[in-house]
């Protein structure tokens, strides 16, 4: 996981144009200023193409924290 999240970290900061930005497993939307549902979109294209993975809608929707992100990236990892 710290491997997914730190990655995962820097596409949350390209994403969102903020090199200071630190996301946690806790991280959710209302956390971080400007990710609505547009960047929420943006954010998971984005995610899916730094690791070579793709999520079903409903996979996204279930989605409450970026720790469940990190879980479901490594699950894939793992899985493919």
């Amino acid at each position: 996981m710290p491997d997914t999240l730190t990655r995962l970290n820097e596409v949350f900061q390209q994403v969102f144009d903020d090199e200071d930005l630190e996301i946690t497993p806790e991280t959710s939307a209302k956390d971080v200023d400007g990710w609505d549902s547009l960047m929420h979109v943006t954010l998971i294209v984005n995610a899916e193409k730094a690791f070579g993975v793709k999520f079903t809608s409903s996979e996204v929707a279930a989605l409450k924290n970026v720790g469940d992100l990190v879980h479901l990236i490594d699950s894939r990892k793992h899985a493919g």
